[in-house]
Order: structure tokens, then sequence, then C-alpha cells
């Protein structure tokens, strides 16, 4: 039985483009084989979030056989204009994820909306809807969609086939508001992926981090936000 404040999903896209944002600069481009923390935490987010939590993502089971896809594409430059460049993107792409948010508490201003039901049940709802926002596995010209599952249903093409230990890769960012710095700093594990599934470490559990540029946290004042009970409210008419 899922805890109150956890979600479960299942994710498919046609496409998906997972790399390391440090290297976003121009020119070719690279998928990872397996999808980052970061980008499943987006997923979380576009699902439901308010700045009173922050989105854990505990695991992802890889169901479909990873397969990659070579094309040409057309992106901005700096300067303006387009280029060319070819992009490696996977194909075909199911992930079933199971997730749970936690109270910022580098928010204490938005204390009085941490109402831990009401924000699960606006979670559950938005799941059903497919999400709140558009859905992107890596990037906006991967268009993905979501539905709730339970995590662990169904054969996945990498049920017993045992472990398979990736190298360093990019984990997500620390962003002020969630560690209370005025730094942005990218962190970095090794993963490793067991029978299909992966299991994140906690963003404070990864040793390897790059400072990328001083950065503040956005302040929310009292009667700025709209709070969860007048959300659940709403979505009960």
């Amino acid at each position: 039985m899922a805890e109150r404040n956890s979600i479960e999903f299942k994710v498919w896209a046609r496409h998906a483009l997972f790399t390391d944002p440090l290297t976003r600069i121009g020119g070719e481009k690279c998928s990872y084989h397996v999808p980052t923390y970061e980008a499943l935490k987006g997923i979380a987010k576009s699902i439901y979030w308010k700045p009173t939590f922050i989105w854990v993502i505990d695991e992802v089971r890889v169901m479909k056989r990873i397969r990659t896809q070579t094309k040409g594409t057309k992106p901005l430059e700096f300067g303006g204009g387009n280029t060319l460049a070819i992009y490696t993107f996977l194909a075909d792409v199911e992930y079933q994820v199971r997730a749970h948010f936690e109270w910022n508490r580098n928010r204490p201003e938005l204390e009085d909306d941490r109402s831990e039901g009401k924000h699960n049940a606006i979670a559950q709802r938005m799941l059903e809807r497919g999400g709140r926002q558009d859905i992107f596995l890596g990037t906006r010209d991967c268009q993905g969609y979501v539905e709730p599952c339970v995590f662990d249903s169904g054969d996945g093409d990498y049920d017993g086939v045992g472990e398979l230990a990736y190298g360093l890769m990019f984990h997500g960012f620390d962003y002020p508001d969630e560690t209370g710095e005025n730094q942005l700093h990218a962190r970095f594990w090794r993963p490793t992926m067991a029978d299909g599934r992966i299991v994140f470490q906690r963003p404070e559990a990864c040793t390897f981090r790059k400072f990328v540029r001083e950065m503040s946290a956005k302040k929310f004042g009292k009667g700025t936000l709209r709070s969860s009970m007048d959300e659940a409210a709403e979505l009960a008419v």
C-alpha cells in the first residue's frame, strides 16, 4: 500500500533524451541509457508541485528494451539562427517510477500549507488526469505521457538479467531553495541497474558535486501562494 506522501506512475514516450546538462552548449548530443534523477523529478513536478515540498525519486523500473535512434536536428544557436546536429535519442521508452514528497524545511513561510493528505490527494488526482503540465523526457522535443500504476506490476524486459553498472552520471541539481545555500551545484553518482531497477541515492548522499554559479532562492510571502486546502476544495466541486 502506498504511503500518504507517495505516488507510483508509469511514463512512456516515443523518444527520450537524458543528458548531462553541463554539456548542453550545442553540438552533438547522446542520451544516457537510463533516465536521470533530475529528469524524473521534473516529471513528478509536472504532475503536481508546490514550493511547500520537494519530490524525492525513490526508484525507477526500466520496462522496455533500451534502444537508440539517431536523428538529424536543427537546434537554435546562441548567436541566432539554426545549426545542424545529430542527436542520439532513446526510442520507445517506458518506465515505472516510485516517488514521495518531503516538506521543504527551507520554506518556513509556507509552513501553514503542510497538509500531507491534501497534497497527496491533489497529486493523485493530477496523475489520473495525465499531469498538471506537459510531460517531457529530458527535453521538450520528447513529449511523454503518465498514468497511475502499481510499481513492480507487469513484466519488464530486464527482469532476471542481473546487474549492469554504469559510470559517473549526472544525478541532479542542488537548488538554493532546497539546500538553503545561495549556490547552484550539479550532482553526480554511479548507478547500478539490477533486474531493470535502479534505486536512487538521496541527493545529500551524492559525493560528486560541481559548482555551477551563484544563485538565490525566490521568497514567498503569506498570501502569495494558493493553499492546498483551496485547491482540494476546487477539485472536489
